[in-house]
This record gives structure tokens, C-alpha cells and sequence, in this order.
């Protein structure tokens, strides 16, 4: 190659890279604003047991936790969004935080006063009956900051894992909680779960 086929080599090269614009970028700066858009979802581990008192709960409540051929992932828009978020309010405001007794932790679902899993099963059923799909509501379980075990609802949609949780209004993707993450309901069988 002589040095003007070089030069218009070159020259070609740099027109199709202003071509393609900095939504394709490379460089680490390209790669890292892409990144954040994209959904983050909850990646599961080995089996484990189920919660005792979920347990108790699914045996007085079947159809809570029956199996469903639905998707494990909900398709949100911003109506959607508002949906989530305007439940997670009320349901926050309704019912009055009160906490089991040590060693007699019960889990229930529409309630007036209870801890937190009672929030989350309760914002679940309401989904439930609002025709979300049943795999994509699921049960976790994490340590808060003090090192206090807390129940969440974790709804899964295209928007990455959601988190419903009865200390915020906010409803936040499961990375931007203050959460350390135990275990989840499996989103195939409502009465398996896994470690995360």
C-alpha cells in the first residue's frame, strides 16, 4: 500500500466511525452508559428450604401459592410503573407495622396491622387480583442494614427485579436496595425457593 492509499484508508475508517455515532462507543465511558439501562434481574442459587412459616402459610392459603403456567417475567410501560408504585404506597399506609412474638413468626395476607412479610403477601395477592402474573411475584427474603431478617415482594418484569418493600415507598430495582439478599421464591414452583 503506497501512503495516499494508506491516508484514504485511514480517512474512511474515521468517516464510518463518526458515522456510527457514540451510541456505539467502545471505550469503557460507551460501555458503562449503556450498561446502566439495561434490567437487572436476581441470579439464584442452589435450593433451599422454604421459610417454616411460609410453609404454614401455603397449607392455610393454596391458592396463594399454586403453581401457574404465566410468564416469571411482566412486561411494564409507566402505567404499569404507577401501578406498582401507587400499591406499594397504600399498602405501606394501611396496614400498622406490629411484629410477631420471638418464635411465633405467622404470615398473612390482607391484614390490618403485621411485620413485613404480611406487607409483602398482601401486596402480592392485590397484584394477584390486578392480573399480574403469579411467577412473577415472588417472595424474598434479606438482612437490612442492622441485621434484622426482612421479607420483600420481588416482582420480576422487563424492567429487571422490582422491589416492593414496606420500610420505603420507593419502589427500586433489587442492586439499588440496602438489602443483603438470602433467599427467593423460585418463579416455576411457588413452593420452592433458592439461595441468592
Amino acid at each position: 500500500m503506497n501512503k495516499k492509499q494508506i491516508i484514504a484508508a485511514f480517512t474512511s475508517a474515521l468517516a464510518c466511525l463518526a458515522a456510527a455515532g457514540t451510541a456505539h462507543a467502545v471505550g469503557p465511558a460507551g460501555l458503562a452508559g449503556e450498561a446502566r439501562h439495561l434490567p437487572s434481574h436476581i441470579v439464584v442459587k442452589a435450593p433451599t428450604l422454604a421459610p417454616y412459616a411460609f410453609v404454614r402459610f401455603c397449607i392455610q392459603n393454596a391458592s396463594d401459592c399454586a403453581a401457574s403456567d404465566g410468564p416469571a417475567t411482566a412486561s411494564v410501560d409507566a402505567a404499569a410503573m404507577r401501578q406498582l408504585q401507587s400499591l406499594n404506597r397504600e399498602i405501606n399506609r394501611d396496614i400498622l407495622p406490629e411484629y410477631d412474638m420471638d418464635g411465633d413468626d405467622v404470615w398473612q395476607a390482607d391484614v390490618t396491622a403485621g411485620d413485613c412479610e404480611d406487607f409483602a403477601l398482601t401486596k402480592r395477592r392485590r397484584l394477584l387480583e390486578m392480573g399480574w402474573p403469579a411467577n412473577a411475584l415472588r417472595m424474598a427474603i434479606a438482612y437490612t442494614p442492622n441485621n434484622n431478617g426482612h421479607a420483600v415482594l420481588v416482582v420480576s418484569t422487563s424492567r429487571g427485579d422490582l422491589v416492593l418493600d414496606n420500610r420505603t415507598n420507593a419502589v427500586r430495582n433489587w442492586h439499588d436496595t440496602d438489602l443483603r439478599w438470602v433467599m427467593i421464591q423460585s418463579a416455576v414452583n411457588p413452593l420452592s425457593w433458592n439461595q441468592i
